[in-house]
Protein backbone atom coordinates (compact mmCIF):
# COMPACT_ATOMS: atom_id res chain seq x y z
CA UNK A 1 0.00 0.00 0.00
CA UNK A 2 2.90 2.29 0.91
CA UNK A 3 4.42 1.36 -2.21
CA UNK A 4 1.54 2.35 -4.19
CA UNK A 5 0.73 5.48 -2.44
CA UNK A 6 4.91 6.68 -3.19
CA UNK A 7 4.62 5.78 -6.86
CA UNK A 8 1.57 7.57 -7.53
CA UNK A 9 3.50 10.67 -5.23
CA UNK A 10 6.51 9.94 -7.43
CA UNK A 11 4.54 10.05 -10.74
CA UNK A 12 2.79 13.26 -9.33
CA UNK A 13 5.48 15.36 -8.96
CA UNK A 14 7.32 13.67 -12.55
CA UNK A 15 4.33 15.26 -14.06
CA UNK A 16 4.29 18.79 -12.47
CA UNK A 17 7.96 18.98 -13.06
CA UNK A 18 7.91 17.91 -16.33
CA UNK A 19 4.87 20.70 -17.19
CA UNK A 20 7.60 23.14 -15.63
CA UNK A 21 10.54 21.99 -17.88
CA UNK A 22 8.27 22.15 -20.89
CA UNK A 23 6.54 25.20 -20.14
CA UNK A 24 10.21 26.84 -19.66
CA UNK A 25 11.51 25.62 -22.91
CA UNK A 26 8.21 26.89 -24.78
CA UNK A 27 8.67 30.33 -23.04
CA UNK A 28 12.49 30.16 -24.34
CA UNK A 29 11.24 29.02 -27.73
CA UNK A 30 9.34 32.29 -27.78
CA UNK A 31 12.06 34.66 -26.58
CA UNK A 32 14.61 32.83 -29.26
CA UNK A 33 12.36 33.93 -32.10
CA UNK A 34 11.85 37.46 -30.95
CA UNK A 35 14.87 38.25 -30.51
CA UNK A 36 16.00 36.46 -34.01
CA UNK A 37 13.15 38.34 -35.95
CA UNK A 38 14.22 41.82 -33.71
CA UNK A 39 17.99 41.13 -34.98
CA UNK A 40 16.64 40.79 -38.75
CA UNK A 41 14.84 43.68 -38.92
CA UNK A 42 17.88 45.52 -37.70
CA UNK A 43 20.21 43.75 -39.98
CA UNK A 44 17.29 44.18 -43.04
CA UNK A 45 16.45 48.10 -41.74
CA UNK A 46 20.10 49.04 -41.89
CA UNK A 47 21.17 47.42 -44.86
CA UNK A 48 18.23 49.74 -46.93
CA UNK A 49 19.45 52.71 -45.22
CA UNK A 50 23.17 51.94 -46.78
CA UNK A 51 21.60 51.27 -49.96
CA UNK A 52 18.78 54.45 -49.81
CA UNK A 53 22.24 56.78 -49.54
CA UNK A 54 23.75 54.84 -52.92
CA UNK A 55 20.95 54.95 -55.22
CA UNK A 56 22.63 52.32 -57.47
CA UNK A 57 20.86 49.47 -57.92
CA UNK A 58 23.88 47.68 -59.19
CA UNK A 59 26.18 48.29 -56.32
CA UNK A 60 22.64 46.98 -53.91
CA UNK A 61 23.41 43.69 -55.81
CA UNK A 62 27.19 43.76 -54.89
CA UNK A 63 27.07 45.08 -51.56
CA UNK A 64 24.12 42.03 -50.40
CA UNK A 65 26.32 39.58 -52.15
CA UNK A 66 29.39 40.07 -51.10
CA UNK A 67 27.43 40.78 -47.21
CA UNK A 68 26.22 37.69 -47.43
CA UNK A 69 29.58 35.67 -47.98
CA UNK A 70 30.85 37.62 -45.73
CA UNK A 71 28.50 37.05 -42.54
CA UNK A 72 28.68 33.22 -43.20
CA UNK A 73 32.07 32.75 -43.34
CA UNK A 74 31.93 34.34 -40.15
CA UNK A 75 28.90 32.79 -38.86
CA UNK A 76 28.73 29.58 -40.57
CA UNK A 77 24.76 29.58 -40.54
CA UNK A 78 22.70 29.78 -44.02
CA UNK A 79 20.30 32.62 -41.59
CA UNK A 80 22.92 35.08 -43.31
CA UNK A 81 22.39 33.57 -47.08
CA UNK A 82 22.01 36.36 -49.79
CA UNK A 83 18.25 35.35 -49.89
CA UNK A 84 17.62 35.28 -46.34
CA UNK A 85 18.99 38.64 -46.66
CA UNK A 86 16.66 40.38 -48.90
CA UNK A 87 13.86 39.01 -46.87
CA UNK A 88 15.27 40.44 -43.90
CA UNK A 89 15.27 43.83 -46.06
CA UNK A 90 11.65 43.51 -47.18
CA UNK A 91 10.73 42.80 -43.83
CA UNK A 92 12.36 46.12 -42.59
CA UNK A 93 10.45 47.83 -46.04
CA UNK A 94 6.66 46.65 -45.26
CA UNK A 95 6.76 46.82 -41.79
CA UNK A 96 9.34 50.30 -40.73
CA UNK A 97 8.15 51.19 -38.01
CA UNK A 98 10.02 49.93 -35.02
CA UNK A 99 7.01 49.99 -32.68
CA UNK A 100 4.72 47.81 -34.85
CA UNK A 101 7.77 45.26 -35.75
CA UNK A 102 8.04 44.30 -31.54
CA UNK A 103 4.08 44.17 -31.31
CA UNK A 104 4.52 41.80 -34.34
CA UNK A 105 6.87 39.83 -33.54
CA UNK A 106 5.81 38.84 -30.12
CA UNK A 107 2.91 36.91 -32.21
CA UNK A 108 4.09 35.55 -34.78
CA UNK A 109 7.26 33.15 -35.90
CA UNK A 110 9.74 34.33 -38.26
CA UNK A 111 8.37 31.72 -40.88
CA UNK A 112 4.53 33.64 -40.24
CA UNK A 113 6.45 36.50 -40.84
CA UNK A 114 8.28 35.62 -44.01
CA UNK A 115 4.36 34.27 -45.21
CA UNK A 116 3.15 37.98 -44.67
CA UNK A 117 5.61 39.93 -46.45
CA UNK A 118 4.92 38.69 -50.44
CA UNK A 119 1.14 40.44 -49.72
CA UNK A 120 1.64 43.98 -51.01
CA UNK A 121 -2.05 45.16 -50.26
CA UNK A 122 -1.94 46.16 -46.80
CA UNK A 123 -5.64 45.54 -45.98
CA UNK A 124 -5.18 41.94 -47.25
CA UNK A 125 -1.85 41.38 -44.99
CA UNK A 126 -3.73 42.79 -42.07
CA UNK A 127 -6.96 40.58 -42.84
CA UNK A 128 -4.28 37.45 -42.45
CA UNK A 129 -2.13 38.66 -39.41
CA UNK A 130 -5.62 39.58 -37.40
CA UNK A 131 -7.19 35.99 -38.39
CA UNK A 132 -3.89 34.00 -37.85
CA UNK A 133 -3.73 35.73 -34.77
CA UNK A 134 -7.13 35.27 -33.56
CA UNK A 135 -7.55 31.59 -34.68
CA UNK A 136 -3.41 30.27 -34.07
CA UNK A 137 -2.85 29.12 -37.47
CA UNK A 138 0.34 26.79 -37.44
CA UNK A 139 2.57 28.71 -40.68
CA UNK A 140 1.50 25.55 -42.92
CA UNK A 141 -2.31 26.91 -41.99
CA UNK A 142 -1.49 30.28 -43.12
CA UNK A 143 0.15 29.51 -46.50
CA UNK A 144 -2.63 27.26 -47.23
CA UNK A 145 -5.13 30.09 -46.31
CA UNK A 146 -3.24 32.72 -48.38
CA UNK A 147 -3.21 30.03 -51.62
CA UNK A 148 -6.86 29.56 -50.79
CA UNK A 149 -7.30 32.95 -51.27
CA UNK A 150 -9.02 33.13 -48.11
CA UNK A 151 -9.12 36.95 -48.46
CA UNK A 152 -10.80 37.40 -51.79
CA UNK A 153 -13.45 34.97 -51.02
CA UNK A 154 -14.38 36.63 -47.37
CA UNK A 155 -17.16 38.95 -48.13
CA UNK A 156 -15.15 41.93 -46.45
CA UNK A 157 -12.87 41.79 -49.33
CA UNK A 158 -15.98 43.47 -51.43
CA UNK A 159 -16.60 46.22 -49.18
CA UNK A 160 -15.36 49.89 -49.11
CA UNK A 161 -11.83 50.17 -47.83
CA UNK A 162 -13.11 52.28 -44.80
CA UNK A 163 -15.45 49.48 -43.80
CA UNK A 164 -12.49 46.92 -44.48
CA UNK A 165 -10.12 49.56 -42.05
CA UNK A 166 -13.06 49.65 -39.21
CA UNK A 167 -13.33 46.13 -39.41
CA UNK A 168 -9.92 44.97 -38.91
CA UNK A 169 -9.46 47.44 -36.09
CA UNK A 170 -12.27 46.16 -34.23
CA UNK A 171 -10.96 43.06 -34.93
CA UNK A 172 -7.76 43.98 -33.53
CA UNK A 173 -8.37 45.77 -30.74
CA UNK A 174 -11.26 43.43 -29.51
CA UNK A 175 -11.12 40.46 -31.26
CA UNK A 176 -14.72 41.14 -32.52
CA UNK A 177 -15.90 39.31 -35.62
CA UNK A 178 -18.45 40.43 -38.38
CA UNK A 179 -20.40 38.35 -40.38
CA UNK A 180 -18.28 40.22 -43.38
CA UNK A 181 -15.10 38.26 -42.11
CA UNK A 182 -16.73 34.88 -41.42
CA UNK A 183 -18.42 34.14 -44.52
CA UNK A 184 -16.99 33.78 -47.60
CA UNK A 185 -18.18 32.73 -51.67
CA UNK A 186 -17.55 30.49 -52.85
CA UNK A 187 -16.29 27.61 -50.71
CA UNK A 188 -14.16 24.76 -51.94
CA UNK A 189 -15.82 21.14 -51.13
CA UNK A 190 -13.31 19.35 -53.47
CA UNK A 191 -12.66 17.30 -50.09
CA UNK A 192 -15.15 15.38 -50.87
CA UNK A 193 -15.12 13.67 -53.73
CA UNK A 194 -17.82 14.23 -55.28
CA UNK A 195 -18.48 12.78 -58.97
CA UNK A 196 -20.23 14.63 -62.13
CA UNK A 197 -23.75 13.93 -60.91
CA UNK A 198 -25.20 13.65 -57.23
CA UNK A 199 -27.89 14.48 -55.08
CA UNK A 200 -28.36 17.24 -52.28
CA UNK A 201 -28.88 13.78 -50.10
CA UNK A 202 -25.38 12.67 -51.26
CA UNK A 203 -23.60 16.42 -51.16
CA UNK A 204 -25.18 16.49 -47.43
CA UNK A 205 -23.95 12.60 -46.56
CA UNK A 206 -20.37 13.89 -47.86
CA UNK A 207 -20.35 16.82 -45.20
CA UNK A 208 -21.41 14.91 -42.74
CA UNK A 209 -18.75 12.12 -43.43
CA UNK A 210 -16.05 15.15 -43.90
CA UNK A 211 -17.41 17.37 -40.92
CA UNK A 212 -14.37 18.40 -39.83
CA UNK A 213 -12.84 18.95 -43.15
CA UNK A 214 -15.84 21.05 -44.03
CA UNK A 215 -15.96 23.21 -40.95
CA UNK A 216 -12.17 23.71 -41.70
CA UNK A 217 -13.29 25.47 -45.11
CA UNK A 218 -16.36 27.05 -42.58
CA UNK A 219 -13.80 28.63 -40.24
CA UNK A 220 -13.03 27.03 -36.48
CA UNK A 221 -15.66 29.09 -34.85
CA UNK A 222 -18.38 26.96 -35.79
CA UNK A 223 -20.01 24.18 -34.20
CA UNK A 224 -21.94 21.45 -35.96
CA UNK A 225 -25.36 21.09 -34.01
CA UNK A 226 -28.03 19.01 -36.21
CA UNK A 227 -28.67 17.77 -39.49
CA UNK A 228 -32.26 17.55 -41.05
CA UNK A 229 -33.69 19.38 -37.82
CA UNK A 230 -37.35 18.90 -37.75
CA UNK A 231 -39.29 22.25 -37.14
CA UNK A 232 -43.08 22.51 -37.41
CA UNK A 233 -45.10 25.36 -38.36
CA UNK A 234 -48.76 25.39 -38.21
CA UNK A 235 -49.13 21.36 -38.30
CA UNK A 236 -46.56 21.29 -41.47
CA UNK A 237 -43.30 20.08 -40.97
CA UNK A 238 -40.18 21.31 -42.37
CA UNK A 239 -36.60 19.72 -41.88
CA UNK A 240 -33.34 22.41 -42.01
CA UNK A 241 -30.46 20.41 -43.95
CA UNK A 242 -27.36 21.74 -41.37
CA UNK A 243 -27.89 23.82 -38.29
CA UNK A 244 -24.46 25.39 -36.90
CA UNK A 245 -23.30 27.80 -33.84
CA UNK A 246 -20.60 30.40 -34.07
CA UNK A 247 -18.79 30.68 -31.18
CA UNK A 248 -17.43 34.23 -31.82
CA UNK A 249 -20.52 35.62 -33.48
CA UNK A 250 -22.73 34.09 -30.47
CA UNK A 251 -25.59 32.78 -32.72
CA UNK A 252 -27.15 30.24 -34.69
CA UNK A 253 -26.26 29.17 -38.50
CA UNK A 254 -28.38 27.61 -40.99
CA UNK A 255 -27.03 26.04 -43.98
CA UNK A 256 -28.89 25.23 -47.06
CA UNK A 257 -27.57 23.11 -49.27
CA UNK A 258 -28.87 23.83 -53.60
CA UNK A 259 -27.86 21.77 -56.52
CA UNK A 260 -28.34 24.44 -59.04
CA UNK A 261 -28.91 28.14 -59.47
CA UNK A 262 -29.92 30.18 -56.72
CA UNK A 263 -33.76 30.59 -57.00
CA UNK A 264 -35.98 33.89 -55.61
CA UNK A 265 -38.21 31.43 -53.22
CA UNK A 266 -35.03 30.26 -51.72
CA UNK A 267 -34.80 33.39 -49.63
CA UNK A 268 -38.43 32.67 -48.39
CA UNK A 269 -38.04 29.26 -47.61
CA UNK A 270 -34.44 30.33 -45.63
CA UNK A 271 -36.85 33.38 -44.10
CA UNK A 272 -39.12 31.12 -42.56
CA UNK A 273 -36.68 28.94 -40.88
CA UNK A 274 -34.63 31.79 -39.36
CA UNK A 275 -37.82 33.55 -37.68
CA UNK A 276 -39.01 30.13 -36.42
CA UNK A 277 -35.60 29.88 -34.60
CA UNK A 278 -35.82 33.24 -33.52
CA UNK A 279 -39.04 32.88 -31.98
CA UNK A 280 -38.54 29.08 -30.33
CA UNK A 281 -34.76 28.43 -29.83
CA UNK A 282 -33.29 31.62 -29.16
CA UNK A 283 -30.96 31.68 -25.93
CA UNK A 284 -30.95 34.72 -23.47
CA UNK A 285 -27.77 36.60 -24.72
CA UNK A 286 -27.35 35.37 -28.34
CA UNK A 287 -27.54 37.42 -31.58
CA UNK A 288 -30.64 36.40 -34.62
CA UNK A 289 -29.86 33.50 -36.51
CA UNK A 290 -28.02 33.69 -40.15
CA UNK A 291 -28.89 31.56 -42.80
CA UNK A 292 -26.47 30.12 -45.55
CA UNK A 293 -27.37 28.82 -48.86
CA UNK A 294 -25.01 27.33 -50.90
CA UNK A 295 -25.86 26.54 -54.20
CA UNK A 296 -24.32 25.39 -57.00
CA UNK A 297 -23.85 28.78 -58.94
CA UNK A 298 -25.55 32.18 -58.69
CA UNK A 299 -26.09 35.41 -60.54
CA UNK A 300 -25.05 38.23 -58.72
CA UNK A 301 -27.14 41.17 -59.88
CA UNK A 302 -30.32 38.66 -59.16
CA UNK A 303 -28.71 37.93 -55.72
CA UNK A 304 -27.57 41.58 -55.06
CA UNK A 305 -32.13 42.74 -56.13
CA UNK A 306 -33.28 40.40 -52.82
CA UNK A 307 -31.58 42.51 -50.42
CA UNK A 308 -30.96 39.18 -48.83
CA UNK A 309 -28.39 40.89 -46.07
CA UNK A 310 -31.45 43.07 -44.59
CA UNK A 311 -32.86 39.94 -43.93
CA UNK A 312 -29.53 38.38 -42.07
CA UNK A 313 -29.06 35.94 -45.28
CA UNK A 314 -25.66 35.01 -47.02
CA UNK A 315 -25.68 32.98 -50.75
CA UNK A 316 -22.40 31.92 -51.58
CA UNK A 317 -21.55 29.27 -54.75
CA UNK A 318 -19.93 26.15 -53.49
CA UNK A 319 -17.19 24.34 -56.38
CA UNK A 320 -16.67 20.51 -55.80
CA UNK A 321 -13.53 20.88 -58.16
CA UNK A 322 -11.31 23.62 -57.76
CA UNK A 323 -10.48 25.44 -61.34
CA UNK A 324 -7.17 26.58 -62.47
CA UNK A 325 -5.64 29.02 -60.49
CA UNK A 326 -5.48 31.77 -62.86
CA UNK A 327 -9.11 31.59 -63.52
CA UNK A 328 -9.86 31.69 -59.75
CA UNK A 329 -7.88 34.90 -59.26
CA UNK A 330 -9.50 36.04 -62.21
CA UNK A 331 -12.83 35.13 -60.97
CA UNK A 332 -12.17 36.43 -57.45
CA UNK A 333 -11.13 39.91 -58.48
CA UNK A 334 -13.61 40.72 -60.65
CA UNK A 335 -16.13 39.82 -58.09
CA UNK A 336 -14.41 42.22 -55.89
CA UNK A 337 -14.36 45.04 -58.59
CA UNK A 338 -17.84 44.01 -59.63
CA UNK A 339 -18.85 44.45 -55.86
CA UNK A 340 -16.84 47.67 -55.08
CA UNK A 341 -18.40 49.37 -58.25
CA UNK A 342 -22.16 48.72 -56.84
CA UNK A 343 -21.18 50.06 -53.82
CA UNK A 344 -19.65 53.14 -55.38
CA UNK A 345 -22.63 53.53 -57.68
CA UNK A 346 -25.25 53.28 -54.27
CA UNK A 347 -23.00 56.03 -52.72
CA UNK A 348 -23.48 58.67 -55.36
Amino acid sequence: MNNEFSMTKETQLFSEIKNIIDSAKKDLAVQVNSTMSALYWEIGNRINQDLLKEKRAEYGKQIVSQLAKQLQTEYGSNSFSEKNLRRMMQFASVFPDRKIVVSLIRQFSWTHIIAFIPIQDELKRSFYMEMCRLENWSVRTLREKIDGMLYERTAISKKSEETIKNELASLKDSDKLTPDLVFKDPYFLDFLGLHDSYSEKDLENAILSEMEKFICEMGTDFGFMARQKRITIDNEDYYIDLLFSHRRLHCLVVVELKLGEFKAAYKGQMELYLRWLEKNDHVEGENPPIGLILCAGKNSEHVELMHLEESNIRVAEYLTKLPDQKLLEQKLNQAIEFARNRLEQKNK
